[in-house]
């Protein structure tokens, strides 16, 4: 009988897993979704191409709508499959702070390091450590695996580490992190397969979403992110400011009377392209809008990008690649094509009918600059990390056994 890894991705308004069989190479078998935690949740379990579940569920006044998602799916996951067949579970964990620089096996210590970062990631943290919870609760000896978003960031040098703040709070922890780690080093790992020319190469990552960032890798390694001790930093997002003056946050605590928590939750949840089309945070209904604020939003997304570009080559004194990936950057052909645009005097050329058709290489043939199409998957590179854990766990004990 076949063995398998759970994979669960806990934001604020849904649920995100994966299962995958474990017996030689990672297969996926299922993954799905919880969402509309706002209203009536919906519970969707995708086999392939084809949904082999789509339903919707209510809620009793009493109950948590995470608590109430988590039971749908091991309700689920234990009718596919039998429960000593589950060998463990990894989960994506976005802060893992100056603690945790690697997947990491979930304990008591784990989890109270964990939580300790909660400051540092108030929005993403607590719903992070929901499912690790619920699992620890119902099913105590299954063993968990925390995956960080910040782990693959901590190979920056020091010049890229750091505020221009005292070094005391530097070492209290107020340092530049960076994130979407797990999606830029399944890019980095796929590239000696995928483009084996620039593998070892100086690249530039966009992972362009709902949440967008950038990161400068060189040799596999990261060496700069435009994500720094948060993830509002950067890019503008769906609903997050991206790069911001200080003195703007001062200002609306100051001038405008709001709160700390009021101003985290305006800049997190109420700018980005929310704020600038007042349209939608989606860029498929923005592109689509006939309003003249939606088509700026687009504007100001692709202008900083081609900002934020020319920081990462210059962290690396020259571009070998660029690559787009994420839901935006991968299914955008007109957003790739705009970026690209502004960025020719860097090298990038883009062939139309290649981009078009979503093609891997999309560069012209005879541009300076190869650009690719590289789709991520955080939750395969979650489900390896956790196995390779396990292994590594395994053969330790043997080890202990055999001495």
């Amino acid at each position: 009988m076949p063995r398998y890894l759970l994979v669960l991705n806990a934001g604020s308004s849904s649920v995100k897993f994966s299962v995958f069989e474990a017996e030689g190479a990672l297969v996926s078998r299922w993954r799905g979704q919880i969402e509309g935690f706002g209203g009536t949740p919906s519970f969707t379990v995708r086999q392939g191409e084809d949904c082999i579940i789509s339903r919707s569920f209510n809620l009793s006044p009493s109950e948590r709508p995470h608590d109430a998602a988590f039971a749908a799916l091991f309700d689920w996951l234990f009718g596919a499959i039998d429960r000593k067949d589950l060998l463990a579970a990894g989960h994506r964990v976005v802060h893992g702070g100056g603690i945790f620089t690697e997947p990491t096996a979930i304990d008591a210590a784990t989890l109270a390091g964990i939580e300790s970062l909660i400051p540092l990631a108030p929005l993403h943290q607590p719903h992070n450590l929901a499912p690790i919870r619920s699992l620890l609760a119902s099913f105590p000896a299954l063993p968990q695996v925390a995956c960080f978003d910040t782990a693959f960031h901590r190979s920056h040098d020091q010049l890229a580490d750091h505020y221009a703040i005292p070094l005391r709070l530097h070492e209290e922890g107020i340092r530049r992190y960076g994130f979407h780690g797990l999606s830029y080093e399944y890019v980095a790992k796929s590239l000696p397969q995928v483009a084996p020319e620039i593998a070892n190469g100086r690249v530039i990552v966009a992972h362009l979403g709902s949440g967008a960032s950038m990161c400068a890798i060189r040799g596999g390694q990261s060496v700069e992110s435009t994500m720094g001790f948060t993830a509002l930093d950067g890019l503008p997002m769906g609903t997050r400011t991206g790069q911001i003056d200080p003195g703007v946050i001062l200002y609306l605590i100051a001038a405008k009377g709001m709160t700390a928590a009021e101003v985290q939750d305006f800049l997190y949840r109420d700018c980005g392209l929310k704020g600038l089309s007042g349209v939608s945070n989606d860029m498929r209904e923005l592109q689509n809008s006939s309003d003249p604020r939606a088509a700026f939003a687009v504007d100001y997304f692709v202008y900083r990008i081609a900002l934020h570009a020319g920081m990462l080559a210059a962290a690396m004194q020259g571009l070998d690649a660029f690559v787009f990936t994420a839901g935006i950057g991968e299914n955008s052909a007109s957003i790739r094509a705009r970026i690209a645009e502004r960025l020719e005097w860097l090298g990038l050329s883009i062939d139309p009918v290649e981009n078009a058709q979503n093609a891997r290489r999309i560069s012209r043939p005879d541009g300076r600059i190869p650009v690719y199409v590289v789709p991520t998957d955080e939750e395969l590179m979650i489900a390896q990390h956790t196995l390779s854990l396990l292994w590594n766990r395994q053969s330790g004990l043997q080890r202990e056994r055999a001495s």
